[in-house]
């Protein structure tokens, strides 16, 4: 009930006139039955934007932290996300990844929309970062469509570590759905997971037209806030000739 009062009487409204989201391939959403979205994640408003101008109910798959926040803003985005009915995902550990395949094929079990990010964490630069294959797993596994979905705009109007976003027009872009049934039975071939995934980047890839990099964006991040001198032990120079 929460989730549609935010859809469309109290935060839907209001971000459609602060933003003026230009809807492209909207008609590539099913009308019903189970599906997976999965969007480059380039802005703290991906999470609100996209929901708001999807006819059908969507869960994400969402961070942790995003449940557990201190202070005004954490304590607002917890109550959000909780009462939107959004899942909370634990991605420390080993069985983190498993956890969160479990919890997104339940959604696709209840012929539900599953919204995904594949990258696993916002860009920090605008860039498209390497997809993590657990979109791979549970499209494969619920025999589903995956659709891709770019998110156009948003990195500038909130990058990360801004609090208040610009507002402007936006564009949220979505392509013709993915069709991964001639892999039925496959989903624990590693290059079969590798090869759907990637062909979903490069669907959202096509759609963003972003600049690509063939690295994970938690291992790029990382690197760019360590000092040199450990990025020098962890990665070495290699000798030339």
């Amino acid at each position: 009930m929460f989730y549609y009062l935010l859809k469309y009487v109290l935060l839907g409204p209001l971000l459609r006139l602060l933003f003026r989201p230009r809807i492209e391939g909207l008609e590539n959403v099913p009308d019903s039955g189970p599906a997976i979205i999965a969007g480059n994640h380039l802005s703290f408003s991906d999470h609100f934007l996209m929901p708001a101008i999807i006819k059908r109910r969507i869960t994400f798959l969402a961070k942790k932290e995003y449940f557990t926040g201190s202070g005004v803003k954490g304590r607002l985005t917890a109550a959000f996300f909780r009462s939107a009915g959004q899942i909370p995902v634990d991605r420390t550990g080993k069985d983190a990844g498993q956890a969160a395949i479990r919890e997104g094929l339940g959604v696709l079990r209840r012929g539900e929309l599953l919204g995904i990010y594949p990258e696993g964490t916002r860009s920090h630069d605008g860039r498209l970062y390497k997809g993590k294959v657990g979109v791979a797993v549970m499209a494969l596994r619920a025999q589903v469509p995956v659709i891709p979905c770019a998110m156009i705009g948003t990195f500038e109007a909130q990058p990360p570590g801004q609090v208040v976003p610009d507002f402007r027009s936006v564009t949220i872009r979505f392509g013709k759905p993915l069709d991964f049934s001639r892999y039925a039975g496959m989903e624990k071939e590693k290059a079969i997971l590798r090869a759907v995934t990637d062909e979903i980047m490069y669907a959202i890839l096509s759609l963003s037209e972003q600049e690509y990099v063939d690295e994970y964006a938690a291992v790029a991040k990382a690197q760019q806030a360590a000092p040199n001198g450990e990025k020098e032990r962890r990665f070495p120079r290699m000798p030339l000739g």
